[in-house]
């Protein structure tokens, strides 16, 4: 099996989340993705706005639109979310002959070596990074990656929770996400939203 790990906050998983799994698994004839929510990103300041509940309620529902995704609790209990403790617990329940991916922006890649345990990070997994084609990054000894050039749909979960205060129905996520976003007022949706003819 060729399993690959996508983590994220996801607050909210939006299109741009899918697209990049679903090229991932073309890229690199992927089984599974599993979407990781972070409990608590050790590099994310502020934390996330939804509980992570609610974040992984999200998560969940967009991966009912492709079978080779899967909602992961994996970091459910965790304080912090250090990368190689999840990846050692995959690994764990893997054969050794399955074949274990990460799937990452080239952004976040680039301070891998400033990870807690990088050098087993790397030992553990094969990375997917993610680039705008031509982007150079630079590639640690042992760090067996695959680049995935695209040029990546510009959808922020911050730009999107603002669209969604302000009452914007026309945002880049799945349908069943945003219904449950509406019924939970996950992000104080105002009382009078803007239709997709207001908006545009």
């Amino acid at each position: 099996m060729r399993l690959c790990l996508f983590g994220g906050t996801f607050d909210p998983v939006h299109n741009a989340h899918l697209a990049l799994a679903t090229e991932a698994c073309e890229a690199c004839q992927l089984d599974e993705v599993w979407f990781v929510p972070n409990a608590v990103p050790p590099h994310k300041v502020n934390g996330a706005v939804a509980t992570w509940e609610q974040r992984f309620c999200m998560v969940e529902l967009a991966c009912t639109l492709d079978p080779r995704f899967h909602a992961s609790r994996l970091e459910e209990a965790q304080r912090k979310s250090y990368t190689i403790h999840t990846l050692e617990t995959v690994r764990q329940g893997l054969r050794p002959e399955d074949e274990l991916f990460f799937l990452i922006g080239a952004d976040a890649f680039a301070e891998i070596e400033s990870w807690y345990r990088k050098d087993d990070v790397l030992a553990l997994a094969h990375f997917i990074v993610l680039s705008r084609p031509g982007h150079q990054y630079h590639l640690p000894a042992r760090a067996r990656v695959t680049r995935l050039e695209t040029l990546q749909l510009e959808i922020a979960s911050s730009t999107i929770r603002e669209q969604l205060r302000e009452g914007r129905m026309d945002v880049p996520v799945p349908a069943p996400v945003l219904d449950y976003i509406l019924a939970e007022s996950i992000y104080r949706i105002s009382a009078t939203p803007k239709s997709l003819t207001a908006a545009g």
